[in-house]
This record gives C-alpha cells, sequence and structure tokens, in this order.
C-alpha cells in the first residue's frame, strides 16, 4: 500500500479566509511600522506557529468503471488465451466472439476481451481487471486451472463466471463450465445404446485424466439403468506404439454367449487408430463390438478414420453450426477453432441476459433459467450447483460421413431414446 505525507503550510491550508486576510492586514501593518521606525532597536513579533504535523492517507482503490459504454452498451468480459501456448485457439475464440457481437448482440453489449496467457495467476488479474473496467459479467477463462484460480477473485468482485472449460470439477455456485463436459456426452450415448438393447459395455481409455473420467461416466450410465460394465482398461501411448490391458478388453468383448458388447473409446487421431488396429489385431471378432465415443471424434476427419464403421458419438448437431462456420471462413480465410462456438454462444447469451430487464439479469437467477439458452452447440442451461445440462444429438459414422440416427431432444427436460 503506497503512502504519501502531507504537510500544508500554516498560512496557506486552507486557502484564503478570514484568518488569511487577517494575516495580510498583520503583514501590512508591520512593514508600514517598519518604514517609520527611527530607531535600530529590534522589533519584538510573535513567533511563527509549529509545523502542522505530517500525516499519513493510504491511497484508496479506485472506483470501478461504468458498467455501461459511452452509448449505453452493457460491457463484458471475455477473458481468453491470446497470448502463450493457446493463442490460436483463443484468437479463434475472440473472432468469433466480435462475429457474434457483429451478427446482433452489438446492440446491447460491448466485449472487452482480456488476455488471461497461460498462467492462472493472469487468469486472476484479468479478472480483477474486468472488475475495475465495469464489467457485469465474465466470459472465460478457457482452462479448468485457470478458472479454478479465478474463482475466488470473481467472488470477490461480484461477478458471475461463466467459464469455457469442459471440466464440472470447477463448477460451483457463481462458476458455470460451459464446454462440452464428457459426463454428458458419454451418457448420452450409452443412453442410446442402451435404448438399442445393449446392456454389456467396455472402456478401453487413455491413461489420462480425461480418460478416467470417461471411464467413470460409464459406470455412472450404465450401472444406474442396469447395464454392466464387463471390463474398463487404460492404455498409454507413446512414439506411435500403445501399451496396456488391449487382451483383458478383447476377452471381454468377444466373449462366448455375451451379446453385443459396446465399447467406448474415449480417445482421437493416432491413438484411436492403434487402439482400433490393436484390439482387431489380438482377436478379429472384435470388430463385433459397438464402437461409441465422445465430442474428441467431433471433427471432420474422422469420417474417414479406418475401423469405426458404424460407430456412435454424442455431439451437438453439426448443422446448426454449419452456417457459422461458412461465414468465419469467409471473413477470415480459415476455419474456426472447434471451441470457437463457446464464444459465440456466450456472447449470444450474455446479449439475451442485457435485453431481460433494464440493467441486464447477469445473476445466477438469470443464467439458471430453466429454458436454458439456445446457440451454436445447442440448447444447454445451467443448473445452480454450476454445471451444465445439454441436448446433444447421436451421430454414427459410415461411408466416410457423419449422419445423425438420433436427434438432439428440442427440450432439456425431454427423456432421450
Amino acid at each position: 500500500m503506497m503512502l504519501r505525507s502531507l504537510a500544508p503550510c500554516p498560512s496557506m491550508g486552507r486557502g484564503p479566509g478570514p484568518g488569511f486576510a487577517g494575516w495580510l492586514a498583520m503583514a501590512a501593518v508591520g512593514l508600514l511600522l517598519g518604514a517609520c521606525a527611527t530607531t535600530t532597536a529590534p522589533q519584538s513579533s510573535t513567533p511563527p506557529p509549529p509545523p502542522a504535523p505530517a500525516i499519513a492517507h493510504a491511497d484508496p482503490r479506485p472506483e470501478p468503471a461504468p458498467r455501461v459504454t459511452a452509448t449505453g452498451k452493457l460491457k463484458v468480459a471475455l477473458l481468453l488465451p491470446l497470448s502463450g501456448r493457446a493463442r490460436d485457439i483463443g484468437n479463434s475464440m475472440l473472432e468469433a466472439a466480435e462475429l457474434a457481437i457483429f451478427d446482433g448482440a452489438g446492440r446491447d453489449i460491448a466485449i472487452i476481451p482480456i488476455d488471461t496467457g497461460d498462467s492462472p495467476d493472469r487468469a486472476v488479474a484479468a479478472v480483477q481487471r474486468a472488475a475495475q473496467s465495469g464489467a457485469v459479467i465474465l466470459l472465460g477463462p478457457l482452462f479448468g486451472p485457470a478458472t479454478a484460480a479465478a474463482a475466488l477473485a470473481a467472488r470477490d468482485a461480484n461477478l458471475e463466471m461463466v467459464s469455457f472449460s469442459n471440466d464440472e470439477g470447477v463448477a460451483q455456485p457463481g462458476v458455470y463450465p460451459m464446454g462440452l463436459g464428457v459426463q454428458t456426452q458419454v451418457r448420452r450415448v450409452a443412453d442410446y445404446a442402451l435404448s438399442k438393447g445393449i446392456r454389456r459395455f467396455a472402456a478401453f481409455a487413455p491413461a489420462t485424466p480425461y480418460g478416467q473420467q470417461a471411464t467413470q461416466a460409464l459406470r455412472d450410465a450404465v450401472t444406474s439403468r442396469g447395464g454392466t460394465v464387463a471390463a474398463a482398461e487404460r492404455f498409454n501411448f507413446k512414439d506411435g506404439n500403445l501399451t496396456g490391458g488391449v487382451d483383458r478388453v478383447t476377452q471381454a468383448i468377444t466373449a462366448e454367449g455375451s451379446g453385443t458388447t459396446a465399447l467406448l473409446l474415449p480417445v482421437a487421431g493416432p491413438p484411436l487408430a492403434a487402439a482400433t488396429q490393436a484390439l482387431t489385431t489380438t482377436n478379429p471378432d472384435a470388430k463385433k463390438a459397438q464402437l461409441i465415443g465422445t465430442g474428441v471424434w467431433d471433427t471432420p476427419a474422422i469420417a474417414s478414420e479406418g475401423g469405426l464403421s458404424g460407430a456412435w458419438f454424442a455431439a451437438p448437431d453439426p448443422s446448426r453450426r454449419a452456417e457459422f462456420e461458412r461465414k468465419f471462413e469467409a471473413v477470415h480465410g480459415k476455419a474456426p477453432h472447434r471451441l470457437a462456438t463457446l464464444a459465440y454462444d456466450a456472447v449470444t447469451m450474455a446479449a439475451r441476459l442485457a435485453r431481460a430487464k433494464p440493467g441486464g439479469d447477469f445473476t445466477a437467477s438469470g443464467l439458471t433459467d430453466p429454458a436454458g439458452f439456445q446457440g451454436l452447440d445447442g440448447l444447454f442451461r445451467f443448473r445452480a450447483d454450476g454445471r451444465v445440462e445439454r441436448a446433444l444429438a447421436v451421430l454414427e459414422i459410415g461411408n466416410e460421413r457423419v449422419r445423425i440416427v438420433d436427434p438432439a431432444p428440442s427440450s432439456l427436460d425431454q427423456p432421450t431414446n
């Protein structure tokens, strides 16, 4: 805390006034007497008062800026990694947010982009800067650790935080991770498999926190509906080589008389190709398993991935974001990052909250509206505990394309097949 000393001049400390005028009169008389004196004897005078004591004053905390711009738009903070390792993702999301402003959100809100970089500490500083800038809500940060670190600062600033993380572990009242969480995706595709008469499941997941979350989500979803998880194994993938419990998984999904087993493979790219190859190499009958996946499969490249014909995964309806992707590419000359839709939807949601009532409704009550919000990634809503619910479709891979086999529900209260 910076301190400063104030020591006003005794005769000038409060400006002109009766005391000051009296002092001038006395000074004038003294000068006249001095001019008329005929003796060299010293003149008596009143000694000056002692200097005023120094008073230490703490610099007050600056008042936050107004919540609205000069044109009357509410300020919305957008906390993204615009520098550092994730800058490409962050800048793509910023460009998507700007597109949402152009598409109509800009009538009600103005975004304040703030760089969170790579450090959770910078995310905390970004929240504090947003509060001083007069923001009415925080959109971001992107990652779970940054969200967890910034949550206390958001609470201190009395601001609700809608994070772009997909980590349900950081959810709490006032902190709403809106990313597509693995629990929601696994539950949706498992429910669809159960509706098709499949009662036996297995998981072959990477030895990562994401793989562990997906496996636990499968257990929770299946056992609560009367199904069984026959095997749950983890693998490691390094330098193109896959090691792990492929034998035990293969035995579980090819056991005689077991019927069809749905096998969860929550991984994409080279590790996915290595996993499917390892399974069929170990036992060709592994091809009989019904493969199911998560949102990591939601990429254009998945349609041409070998070994996935007939596989199912849960994701937002891709047709909803197709127009956005075309418009984004026309403006920026490149495709948006897959997470860019989160920023677009968050800004659109903030604009709706701004219109809810004079001054906006950026409270927990406004954010947890049971009707939810429509976005490029479909219908979503926040719960009071901070977790997000999403209406997802089930898609099937085949013939180098992806098609919807079970549409997303039109209501979050509508049961899925």
